[in-house]
């Protein structure tokens, strides 16, 4: 990650996974480029326990639950970009689609991104993350996550336009705990 990383600007990190997933840095960061633990999942939860069951926290389709029953995680990492240093700021997970696609498309609403985008953006995850999960071994995510939402008699646009309806920006990060100051630090961010 190290120096391509700091010549395109990042200067923070955002790391939303929990403390018992992370890993040693394969490559080391320069001093310049800050790491923010701020774990997405709540994990010992009675809706951490359910949604394992359901679907392992691995498709959109807890996103709508997940604002409503346990907005302060997405808050705090919403926050977190908000008060973040000047420069560029990248998050992340572990597959970088869930707990990555959950903060990304709280972003994109309130950027004023149309729906189809925050869905084309979503799904752009499973190109790019394509030849990974390949060289890894595992079941293509795309096909996985769409039969997981058809046993539910749901699609991933249908799951995730359920959550971008649910979203009233700004309102959702206000009431949740963003301060103006930080909504407005947040919107110079993501205009500029």
């Amino acid at each position: 990650m190290g120096g391509a990383a700091w010549a395109y600007g990042v200067r923070i990190v955002i790391d939303l996974r929990d403390p018992d997933e992370r890993e040693p840095e394969h490559a080391s960061r320069p001093a310049g480029i800050t790491t923010v633990q701020t774990p997405l999942d709540p994990v010992g939860t009675p809706f951490y326990e359910q949604w394992t069951k359901i679907d392992n926290l691995s498709s959109p389709l807890y996103y709508p639950a997940m604002l409503i029953e346990h907005p302060e995680p997405v808050v705090t990492a919403v926050r977190a970009i908000a008060n973040a240093a000047p420069g560029c700021v990248v998050f992340h997970c572990a597959g970088g689609k869930d707990r990555t696609g959950l903060l990304a498309l709280v972003l994109l609403a309130l950027a004023g991104a149309a729906p189809e985008e925050i869905i084309a953006d979503y799904l752009l995850t499973y190109d790019r993350m394509k030849q990974r999960y390949d060289e890894l071994g595992f079941r293509d995510q795309l096909t996985g996550v769409t039969e997981l939402l058809a046993a539910r008699n749901t699609t991933i646009d249908a799951s995730l336009t359920s959550t971008i309806t649910l979203l009233t920006m700004p309102d959702f990060l206000l009431d949740n705990g963003l301060s103006d100051t930080e909504l407005a630090a947040l919107h110079t961010r993501l205009t500029i």
